[in-house]
């Protein structure tokens, strides 16, 4: 029997095996497996390799690390539904380490790690989770008296893989954020790759979305190799496109409709948050498309009515401010706006030309003015504006005018 035709033999001895040591539904499962096959943008069919690769793939150990951070990366993996990750996930994998999850602590939780390390020497997966400290030698974080910097390196040592989880480890993420005056953190916070100097699998995000991190790790299980990555090492099916370009209020900006206010009749009526600071056109990722909470894909920051913060993004999240204006990478709203409904002329006189030319001429100007403005504050335009019909009035008064004002 092949791949392709499995998937649908629900009563096969091995599904039968993993719903008893799951708890987890036949046909919940096999759901999973096509939405983990979708969001990989697998072929038709990949779905059953899929589901015979966690049927029978042996489990890969898993050393996970915690260093600068809130944790959020595991609570979001654990909060997971349909089904619930926990099932799942620490099924799929052999999770040797973790200061979370595991009943350990102190000296037993790292025997355990330097345990894991030896037996699985070269073969487990190293997750880490949080920025690492590199001012006076990482002394800001600390776990069983030994420095991030001290764990990671002996850690990645033997590893298969590393993959990084979350913006903190990716990049830096919060603990990393600068300010004028300063050109690194206190700390010196950075992601893991910058101390290891050599790339790694990044999943950035505050939290990241948990089946994001599911399909990687999935993916290698069943194809035996990571999937695509971009040049920052992250993987191609959740970070390979903006999140401007799938975002439900895209129309909106295309035709030119913004939210300027929170609660405005813009913002009510579902406007696009561009003005109001949203980091969507500069930032990658699949919020949009996949979700949060397992409560349908409008369960996101944006689709809730707030300005994307560009979190997963180096250089965007928490690097600055929260509402001003992003940069605009490659998309930009058009010039003029066409009308709904089109009608049909019958020609008209020289005088009427005369009236149509005045008017294009006057939007043409109008859509100009839209360019050029686009992305400042309502406020601050309306400032401008009023400043400039100022100066236009001025110029038009002769010096003796001016002068006797």
């Amino acid at each position: 029997m092949n791949h392709s035709n499995e998937i649908f033999d629900t009563e096969r001895e091995s599904l039968l095996a993993l719903e008893r040591r799951l708890d987890i539904p036949r046909r919940e499962f096999l759901k999973l497996c096509s939405a983990i096959a979708a969001t990989l943008g697998l072929p038709v069919g990949a779905e059953a390799a899929v589901a015979k690769a966690i049927e029978s793939a042996q489990r890969p150990p898993v050393i996970w690390l915690h260093f600068q951070e809130c944790t959020g990366c595991t609570e979001t993996l654990l909060r997971a539904e349909h089904p619930t990750l926990e099932k799942l996930i620490l099924d799929v994998i052999s999770l040797e380490y973790h200061e979370t999850l595991m009943a350990a602590a102190g000296k037993q939780a790292e025997d355990a790690r330097m345990a894991a390390m030896q037996k699985y020497k070269g073969r487990y997966l190293l997750v880490v989770e949080g920025a690492v400290p590199t001012h006076d030698n990482g002394i800001y974080c600390k776990v069983g008296g030994k420095t991030p910097q001290q764990m990671l390196s002996e850690s990645a040592a033997g590893a298969a893989g590393i993959i990084a989880i979350g913006s903190c480890a990716s990049w830096g993420g919060m603990p990393s954020t600068t300010t004028q005056l300063t050109k690194t953190s206190p700390t010196g916070s950075t992601g893991i790759s910058t101390v290891l100097g050599k790339p790694v699998v990044s999943i950035p995000g505050c939290p990241p979305n948990p089946y994001n991190f599911l399909s990687t790790v999935v993916h290698l299980l069943t194809f035996n190799t990571l999937p695509a990555l971009d040049a920052k090492g992250r993987p191609l099916f959740a970070y390979g496109r903006l999140i401007h370009e799938n975002c439900e209020r895209r129309a909106h900006f295309d035709a030119g409709r913004f939210a300027l206010e929170f609660g405005d009749e813009g913002h009510r009526k579902g406007y696009c948050l561009y003005k109001l600071g949203c980091k969507g056109p500069e930032t990658y990722n699949n919020c949009p498309t996949i979700g949060f909470g397992d409560a349908g894909e409008v369960n996101w920051p944006v689709g809730c009515g707030h300005p994307c913060i560009g979190c997963s993004e180096q250089g965007v999240g928490f690097q600055t401010p929260v509402y001003e204006l992003s940069k605009l990478r490659y998309i930009h709203p058009p010039v003029g706006y066409p009308s709904i409904h089109e009608s049909q002329g019958k020609g008209a006189s020289l005088g009427a030309m005369a009236i149509v030319a005045a008017v294009g001429g006057g939007a043409a100007g109008a859509g100009a003015m839209l360019t050029r403005n686009l992305g400042r504050a309502h406020a601050q335009q309306q400032a401008q504006e009023r400043a400039a019909g100022k100066g236009e009035a001025a110029e038009d008064k002769s010096p003796q005018e001016q002068h006797e004002e």
